[in-house]
């Protein structure tokens, strides 16, 4: 009898490919497309929800995007355009029909429109403002006037509030009476008489109270109220860090004017790490699939030619050691170990200390005792590979001498990546530079040129 139970190579292939778009289905919705089947194409694209639909846009190509737009015409929503990366949204919104826009944008969130319109060139912008009613025309021009990147940008003005002297009772009557609450959330807010928000009551605790429980005695213990013009990445790091699920916004008088939601701040999150990584890589803090060709070549030309700065300062160090790296070939055969090895482990002491800053667990309290543990690291692996490589150096070259050099210069370049990975990230930070977007060339210009000078200099010393 055949064995039922899957194979862990299975499982593992079909974890990878959960959530992806199936590829029978993209191929029955390109089909639909080629024989115009509007019907078809419905009914295929019905079931998926709408970031899954967005998901399709940004991976077909130009031609059959436009072909599913028109035909799909007007089952397209306004949650699709909030799904879809910002360069295909541009692209997307141009295509659309006015009228089958317009409704699209009616259907989102203020702060979705608001997250719409900052990308948009004017003439869209203007389009899109004058589908919406003047009440919500209104809340998105005032949120527009907020900084970019701000609470005022990230937040929706549909807030649920109630007076704090209100009971459960008052409370539930008043939502069943109103027709225009938003689709979804997750607390009422109270104010007190100038509409300062003083407490956040859980929907869960409003259903399972008795009707003449005061709401104040219904509060969360945690309750935190976000500036209007807070950074977007301090409020998703507040959310992410106190456990919250929504916060009221206030303006500069204390004013409750909006609501910041978990989505939308863990979204902003998601965004910041992106940007990490894109710009430890050095290809830009926007780069996406979807950019164009020369787009990319703009986004990563100015990082290449930083990398080749380094890499001139690095050989110039080399140049020092002509006469050395002439009479000793293996020194030219061994020196980019050396190197490679240095960068490798900055780059990895890097990597943690800007994701530590970025997360506020590296600060001025314990800045020196994470210092001194990347050295002490930094020179345990040097010890461990110094053997190694001291080997290699007897073993290859038959030189003991030369195997106590490049020792040598393992464990002072693995100990200076450990110190600089580390240390010049928070340099940066209190300058105000950006410890992300700068890091990786300092750090690899450092450990090159200690690397070449530790090796080379020492073999001239020693060797020669």
């Amino acid at each position: 009898m055949a064995d039922e139970t899957t194979s862990p190579e299975v499982e593992a292939e079909t974890d990878e490919q959960a959530y992806q778009l199936d590829r029978r289905a993209i191929s029955a919705i390109l089909y639909a497309l080629d024989v115009e089947d509007r019907e078809q194409l419905v009914e295929l694209l019905e079931p998926l929800h709408a970031a899954d639909i967005a998901d399709l846009l940004e991976q077909i190509n130009p031609f059959d995007r436009r072909r599913l737009i028109l035909l799909y015409d007007r089952e397209f929503d306004g949650e699709i355009l909030s799904e879809l990366d910002e360069v295909i949204r541009e692209e997307v919104i141009s295509i659309l029909n006015p009228d089958v826009l317009a409704d699209a944008v009616r259907e989102m969130d203020s702060d979705d429109v608001v997250d719409l319109l900052e990308d948009l060139e004017e003439t869209q912008h203007d389009a899109i403002l004058g589908a919406l009613e003047d009440s919500d025309r209104v809340a998105v021009q005032r949120s527009l006037t907020y900084p970019e990147y701000s609470a005022g940008r990230l937040m929706q003005t549909e807030v649920v509030m109630a007076p704090e002297h209100w009971s459960v009772g008052e409370a539930i009557d008043y939502l069943r009476s109103q027709e225009n609450l938003p689709e979804q959330f997750y607390h009422v807010i109270l104010v007190d008489p100038r509409m300062h928000p003083v407490g956040n009551v859980t929907l869960g605790k409003i259903m399972a109270s008795r009707r003449e429980t005061p709401l104040r005695e219904l509060t969360e213990s945690m309750f935190q109220v976000i500036p209007v013009t807070q950074y977007e990445g301090e409020v998703a790091y507040a959310f992410n860090q106190y456990h919250l699920i929504s916060a009221p916004v206030v303006d500069e008088e204390g004013r409750l004017i909006g609501m910041i939601t978990i989505d939308d701040a863990m979204a902003v999150l998601d965004e910041e790490h992106e940007e990490d990584i894109l710009r430890l890589a050095g290809v830009g803090e926007e780069s996406s699939l979807s950019d164009r060709v020369l787009e990319t070549t703009r986004q990563r030309l100015p990082w290449l030619a930083v990398n080749l700065v380094t890499a001139v300062l690095a050989s110039l160090v080399i140049a020092q050691f002509e006469a050395a790296i002439a009479s000793l070939v293996a020194l030219a055969v061994l020196m980019p170990i050396v190197a490679s090895m240095g960068g490798n482990a900055g780059t990895q002491s890097l990597t943690v200390a800007v994701r530590a800053l970025a997360t506020k667990d590296l600060t001025g309290a314990n800045v020196w005792r994470v210092l001194r543990r990347e050295v002490l690291v930094g020179l345990i692996n040097g010890l461990i590979f110094a053997l190694v490589m001291g080997l290699v150096g007897l073993l290859w070259f038959g030189s003991l001498h030369l195997g106590y050099v490049i020792a040598a210069a393992m464990v002072i370049n693995l100990v200076v990546a450990g110190l600089a990975g580390t240390g010049i990230p928070v340099v940066l930070q209190r300058i105000g530079v950006d410890p992300a977007l700068a890091s990786g060339a300092f750090v690899t210009t450092v450990t090159d040129i200690v690397g070449f000078l530790a090796f080379l200099g020492l073999a001239a010393m020693v060797l020669l």
